[in-house]
């Protein structure tokens, strides 16, 4: 199969609602971030270089068949996928891997304009399987770890990491957090999440710095957002 890779930028925005309407389609409500913070990503992405927003779409003809979006983190020299999703009516094809190959090296390319010779790690969140319920979606979580580890990602085991609300809840989320290519050194992901949460979530996503903080005191990272 021959995808059709294009980005969405915040001056080509031509195939953003068709995305957002698969994004919503796909993604349960808890797990899915306000539309307009893809909009700040964009915007972010011109204010804060060498950091990077990449929004990226694969395409089949017309149809969009897969979909990833992710920051480069150049404090940590570092990727961080934010969401990845093949159209349900595509899978089983290597699109996913497919996906996460091109959002890798567009992440590399990054690095090398950061002034890198290579990318540090890649790292991704997804979902425990103590916050799942029925047996279908105990078995998509073992899908999806069992597809991240096919593509060279280990679940770090050092750190009890939390997602901070992105919906205004007042509980913040345990996640696993899966990582390519670093060693599993805690103090190096401690340094990824801390800039996770500076760009990402403080930057993008607007959320406070006490609810922030509060969640990386409770992960003793060792270091508070100003």
């Amino acid at each position: 199969m021959n995808i059709r890779w294009k980005e969405i930028t915040e001056e080509n925005l031509s195939h953003i609602d068709r995305f957002l309407k698969l994004y919503d389609s796909i993604f349960p409500i808890v797990v899915r971030e306000p539309h307009t913070t893809f909009l700040n990503g964009l915007h972010y992405a011109k204010l804060r270089k060498p950091n990077n927003f990449r929004f990226l779409v694969g395409f089949e003809g017309e149809e969009i068949i897969s979909f990833a979006t992710g920051h480069y983190l150049e404090e940590v020299n570092s990727g961080f996928i934010v969401y990845i999703a093949t159209n349900p009516h595509s899978r089983s094809k290597g699109i996913g891997s497919k996906t996460l190959a091109k959002m890798e090296e567009l992440l590399t390319e990054d690095a090398f304009r950061a002034g890198n010779s290579s990318l540090n790690a890649i790292i991704l969140e997804t979902e425990t399987e103590d916050l799942v319920h029925t047996k279908e979606e105990k078995d998509n979580c073992k899908k999806r770890n069992e597809f991240l580890r096919r593509n060279g990602f280990k679940k770090s085991a050092g750190i009890r990491y939390l997602q901070p609300p992105l919906n205004n809840e007042d509980v913040a989320v345990p996640l696993n957090l899966f990582i390519k290519n670093l060693q599993n050194n805690e103090q190096d992901i401690k340094k990824i999440i801390y800039a996770i949460y500076k760009e990402k979530y403080y930057l993008v996503n607007g959320i406070v710095t006490e609810v922030l903080n509060n969640c990386l005191i409770q992960m003793e990272i060792g270091q508070k957002l100003i």
